[in-house]
């Protein structure tokens, strides 16, 4: 079996293992203190950029599932006309059209993103990659990354380096993120509290979640902010 075909068949068990439970909703005191949090470093990470106004931005979502983390863009002031997501389940990408119509989806897997080179000012990938076991499969999607964004753009990278309980992910660690991406500059911030973790401690303190975030050993993903070497990133 290749690891598209296993992808397919474990996201769609995973729709049902998920159907009755809450813990990705926003009503999920862990989950909304997750949000909340890498929604406040991304921010800060664009700001640092100098990337505050986002409307006339081409901000294109590499497995954008159904639309939540595009959503997030569009709530940060991006324009919808301006939003695209590619994802490899048609299911997922019916309800992101039916949350953001204005905005732009296709139906593919990653090797060979359907957009021109140079397309994008900010490409997002969001625990997309770590689902990818095939390592060959992660480099092709990568690559093609790099050529549909423009050579001042941005790759947002949000994702696992452990995820110990999900056989079906494996974790990338900074030294594999700089592999992915050959001659580009690189700002890795280790954030989000491990899941299992924060689903024990957010609905008894806030606040001690705050201060165990902050202190990073017990976090389990990497966001990184990915450019292109060049004239104008160097």
């Amino acid at each position: 079996m290749n690891d598209i075909t296993r992808l397919k068949i474990e996201y769609e068990d995973r729709k049902h293992r998920f159907a009755n439970k809450d813990v990705y909703s926003w009503f999920n005191q862990a989950n909304l203190f997750t949000l909340q949090q890498r929604q406040r470093i991304v921010l800060a990470a664009l700001q640092k950029k100098g990337i505050t106004n986002l409307p006339d931005l081409n901000i294109f979502e590499m497995g954008c599932g159904g639309g939540g983390v595009l959503t997030e863009f569009l709530n940060f002031g991006a324009s919808p006309h301006n939003l695209y997501g590619m994802d490899l389940l048609a299911d997922r990408l019916t309800h992101a059209k039916s949350q953001l119509p204005a905005s732009y989806f296709v139906n593919a897997d990653g090797q060979n993103i359907p957009f021109s080179s140079h397309s994008f000012d900010l490409i997002l990938q969001y625990t997309a990659l770590s689902s990818i076991l095939d390592p060959q499969l992660r480099q092709r999607i990568a690559t093609d990354m790099l050529r549909v964004l423009k050579p001042n753009g941005i790759i947002l990278w949000y994702d696992f380096w452990l995820n110990p309980t999900n056989p079906q992910t494996r974790g990338i660690r900074p030294a594999e993120i700089r592999g992915l991406f050959p001659n580009c500059n690189f700002e890795l911030h280790k954030i989000t509290l491990a899941p299992p973790i924060a689903r024990r401690i957010v609905p008894l303190s806030w606040g001690l979640a705050l201060f165990l975030e902050g202190i990073k050993i017990f976090n389990s993903h990497y966001l990184g902010v990915i450019t292109p070497k060049g004239p104008g990133n160097l």
